[in-house]
């Protein structure tokens, strides 16, 4: 795993597939998204290199379901006590109540989709035991005040975070930089397209300077002019 920092109190926490968000207030700490399973060790040691302890992490918050953002949450819960947030609609998924629903995949995401398997561990994997639900317009005790935003369409409860007060946005899958050239762009994998198209354009239209996605590299300056120029080229279709 890589750390990578973005500014004095974020870092970046870059797993094999997919990565995390590391928000350091002096009060505690707040991870945003919590990597795949088996991520426990690996997000604990850079805990104790940035000269913090584990058990300063007061809360995992899931921007979705997908086990290489969700599949760390409760081993990293049960070691430091932290408690786990995700939407209302995400929660019964996590807990593993219930199965999340697939994707529809376009044509050119299936091998994508195949190779990211591939680097994630087989089978079921530890649960948090509790998580508290969220809804559009909460806002966390974090950054200054961390709203979160309702941005469905890669999962129907998929959300990201806006901290206006330190001009950051995380947008979990909603929104990524692409691998060939870090261009912003659509989430990949989604359950409904033109949900997410309307989320990516709701999020774009929010005040931010850093843009942290789901995967691949973060936007670190004047991240609204970008996202707004790259959700401008998606169309929605007719159908309601």
């Amino acid at each position: 795993m890589d750390v990578i920092e973005l500014l004095p109190r974020l870092h970046l926490l870059r797993f094999p597939v997919g990565q995390a968000y590391l928000w350091c207030d002096d009060t505690g700490l707040t991870l945003i998204d919590a990597g795949p399973p088996g991520s426990g060790t690996p997000v604990r040691e850079a805990i104790a290199a940035l000269g913090r302890q584990p058990e300063d992490v007061r809360r995992i918050v899931l921007t979705h379901f997908h086990e290489d953002h969700a599949g760390g949450a409760g081993e990293l819960a049960a070691s430091t006590g932290a408690e786990v947030l995700a939407h209302t609609l995400e929660g019964p998924v996590v807990r593993g109540d219930v199965p999340g629903p697939p994707p529809v995949f376009e044509d050119w995401e299936r091998p994508l989709h195949a190779e990211a398997a591939r680097h994630l561990p087989q089978g079921d994997f530890e649960r948090p035991a509790k998580v508290t639900e969220l809804n559009d317009g909460d806002v966390l005790g974090f950054g200054g005040g961390a709203r979160v935003v309702h941005a469905p369409g890669h999962t129907h409860g998929s959300i990201a975070l806006h901290l206006p007060r330190r001009g950051v946005l995380f947008t979990g899958d909603a929104i990524a930089a692409s691998p060939l050239d870090g261009s912003v762009m659509l989430g990949v994998f989604n359950v409904d397209r033109d949900r997410a198209v309307r989320s990516f354009r709701r999020l774009a239209a929010l005040d931010a300077e850093v843009a942290c996605f789901g995967h691949g590299d973060p936007v670190t300056g004047q991240a609204s002019a970008a996202l707004r120029r790259s959700a401008d080229t998606y169309a929605v279709s007719d159908r309601e």
